[in-house]
């Protein structure tokens, strides 16, 4: 049981503190409610292009990263779809370093043409090479759009092309900033050797005086239910065989339907004794790799089987194979001894999460903004709660053909 207190500032801020003896550590975890689906269809890569400005200086501080080391920690940061999350790892009697650097930078960055030119070029350097020249890089530059047709998450975290990112004026990135880095659009959670009493006491002195804003609010287009399905060819030089991607909507991270959804993609693909390994790779030797997983978005999310073909597999008798097993899946029995596997590993991985602090101030972070923070101790509850029933029930309804979108990446013959 992971014990937590939970208080919000008059600003607008959550703060999380849970204190763990075991480390002589803190981590100081700040999420902002803030990612990809925020941002505007002519000007997308923000989210992910604020990670990089946020590291590049703020008004009283130009070198962070500088400040960070001295003080014996270490930094990272990660957008997704829905949220960007910036995390310190530092001495416990250093923390005052940590929120110190926070604060001053969710106070106001320091915008210049120079550190925006700086920042767009690694960005677009980044997308090149990770998604642009990387063999199966821009898979979701394609699935994604083909997935949805109104929601914001049609588009990756990276943005949809390296063209809006160039576009970027130094008005819109401040404009963008004052929008979503306020402390009413943020959760901070710390996890680690500090008393609670003494972490609110601190992050009052650093992030109390910071003014809320007014104007992040929101209205995401919900994406309508798919009514047909969907396909795409796509030829590529670079990538070594053909692959082929199968995704199917399913409901949002907070659902049910989401636990469910993940424990048919493990019961289809976790280890060798799974599903699709020893179909479809073991047995038949159709694929050299296949996956099942789900996206876990906030929004409703997509379940993805995703496999690369063995050399001389006909892409078509690969689909066939993918659409059997999702057919055996759900008119044969599933057996309990089979579900209860996958739920132990689940919650030993669960249980393996919580060992961490630094774990344990994302995980704070993360299921506060999902809604209910009391999910860092009872998630483990609404996988053992799911039943063969539910399982039957839940793959009917979600593997459909309307329901799916179909790509197939192929190495171009020359």
């Amino acid at each position: 049981m992971i014990s937590f207190t939970r208080t919000t500032l008059s600003n607008g801020l959550t703060v999380i503190c849970h204190t763990d003896r075991s480390t002589p550590f803190v981590s100081v975890n700040i999420l902002y409610k803030v990612g990809s689906r925020n941002e505007q269809p002519d000007k997308t890569g923000f989210a992910h292009l604020f990670e990089h400005l946020m590291f590049g200086g703020s008004l009283h501080i130009p070198d962070y990263d500088r400040h960070v080391q001295a003080a014996g920690g270490e930094s990272n940061a990660y957008t997704t779809n829905d949220l960007t999350n910036y995390y310190i790892t530092i001495p416990a009697a250093n923390i005052e370093t940590a929120l110190w650097l926070e604060s001053d930078r969710m106070a106001g960055l320091q915008f210049s043409q120079h550190a925006l030119e700086v920042q767009r070029q690694v960005v677009i350097e980044e997308f090149k090479q990770r998604y642009l020249n990387n063999p199966y890089g821009d898979i979701w530059l394609k699935l994604r759009p083909l997935a949805y047709k109104v929601h914001p998450y049609r588009w990756a975290t990276i943005g949809v092309s390296p063209e809006h990112i160039e576009r970027a004026r130094l008005e819109d990135v401040e404009a963008f900033f004052h929008r979503y880095y306020a402390p009413n659009n943020a959760i901070l959670a710390i996890s680690g050797n500090i008393k609670e009493e003494d972490a609110f006491r601190l992050v009052e002195k650093w992030f109390g005086d910071i003014p809320p804003s007014h104007a992040f609010q929101d209205r995401i287009p919900q994406e309508p239910v798919q009514t047909e399905e969907r396909r795409l060819v796509s030829e590529d030089n670079e990538v070594p065989a053909d692959a082929i991607y199968k995704v199917f909507h399913m409901q949002g991270r907070d659902s049910r339907n989401f636990y469910i959804c993940d424990t048919i993609s493990d019961i289809l693909s976790n280890g060798q004794s799974a599903r699709l390994y020893v179909n479809l790779i073991k047995n038949s030797r159709l694929f050299s790799g296949i996956d099942a997983y789900v996206t876990g978005d906030m929004d409703p999310g997509l379940f993805i089987f995703s496999g690369k073909l063995s050399e001389g597999t006909d892409i078509q008798k690969a689909e066939a194979a993918i659409d059997e097993e999702i057919s055996k899946f759900i008119d044969s029995p599933i057996t309990e001894r089979e579900l209860q596997k996958i739920i132990n590993k689940t919650e030993a991985r669960i249980a393996y999460s919580e060992i961490n602090y630094q774990n344990k101030a994302n995980n704070l972070a993360f299921f506060e903004y999902l809604g209910d923070i009391h999910l860092i101790n009872t998630e483990a509850s609404r996988y053992r709660d799911i039943s063969v029933n539910m399982i039957k029930a839940t793959a009917q309804d979600i593997f459909r053909r309307e329901n799916s979108s179909t790509l197939y990446y192929l190495k171009k013959t020359k």
